[in-house]
């Protein structure tokens, strides 16, 4: 389990953050998805042990955000979404600066600031100071000074927002790496969903403090209804009518064809009827709704 909040509620004033939120999120990559003020921030300050809450109780990682929130923080790395350098301090000094902060000593935090740069691509810029960094370069300072301390848990906060597209592959390239290679977790904030999708395989979508939908993306995505795709190589009007005389219903897109079949039949159906036509089946796959689609259902909700 990478974290579990129960019941957790947090006001300000008479504004609602977290209203009576309640999530468990597990081991690996996690999108965290939401419109502006459902409460993604709130949320992250919460595991992060950085706001006292009004009501509730959360772990992450096995260890009690209320009572024990400078051990959480020793386990955790964040990459803000706001600049937080230090202007006219070289890289590796900055990097330094944030492993003594988690509690490793001078020598050990300049040892490993050397290592995570070359990691992050910058170890040709340690020494330049930080504010002649490109905005590439600063994100990817910011992962640095995340990991330094190699936390098993890395929070990203819109971590590719407006950054140029060489940039942004860099950073969705490296948060990849830190989940599949380096054996961290991330829980994964951003508005951009096809980054949550090439990084994550579970996604948490908040709105209005609540937890409104929650899975693999796999699942999400998965079609309510047996419904392919399906393309062949020779006379689709034909194969259409054969599928209709079998109960099928289906609509022609871009020469695909978006195939219900009845109930009780399986993919099968598509296999044998174009064995009878003579047809040859080029592309057949499962129709799944896109991330974008299962986003908009749930804040749908709110309205």
């Amino acid at each position: 389990m990478l974290f579990d909040l129960k019941s957790i509620r947090k006001t300000y004033g008479r504004i609602t953050a977290l209203n009576d939120l309640s999530v468990v999120a597990p081991l690996g990559a996690v999108g965290l998805l939401g419109p502006n003020g459902a409460g993604k921030t709130t949320m992250i300050r919460t595991l992060l042990g950085l706001i006292r809450i009004d009501s509730g109780e959360g772990e992450v990682l096995g260890i009690n955000i209320r009572r024990k929130p400078l051990q959480v923080r020793q386990i955790v790395g964040f990459v803000p979404e706001d600049e937080c350098l230090f202007p006219g301090v070289e890289g590796v000094e900055f990097v330094a600066y944030a492993g003594e902060l988690s509690g490793m000593g001078r020598t050990d935090a300049l040892q490993r600031a050397h290592e995570v740069l070359d990691y992050v691509g910058l170890g040709e810029a340690r020494y330049r100071k930080v504010d002649s960094y490109s905005t590439g370069m600063k994100q990817r300072l910011k992962i640095a000074s995340a990991i330094v301390h190699d936390p098993k848990l890395v929070i990203l906060d819109e971590p590719t927002n407006g950054m140029d597209p060489a940039g942004r592959i860099e950073v969705l390239e490296l948060a990849r790496d830190l989940c599949k290679n380096k054996g961290m977790s991330l829980l994964f904030s951003s508005h951009l969903l096809v980054d949550v999708e090439a990084v994550c395989d579970h996604v948490l979508v908040l709105g209005r403090g609540r937890l409104l939908a929650e899975g693999t993306i796999a699942e999400l995505t998965r079609s309510e209804r047996p419904i392919f795709e399906v393309r062949v190589k020779g006379d689709l009007a034909d194969f259409s009518n054969r599928l209709a005389r079998q109960g099928c219903t289906f609509e022609e897109l871009d020469g695909v064809l978006h195939v219900e079949l009845p109930d009780g039949r399986s993919q099968e159906l598509l296999w044998s009827t174009a064995s009878d036509a003579g047809e040859q089946i080029r592309m057949l796959k499962p129709l799944r709704n896109t991330l974008e689609e299962v986003f908009f259902k749930a804040v749908s909700e709110l309205a």
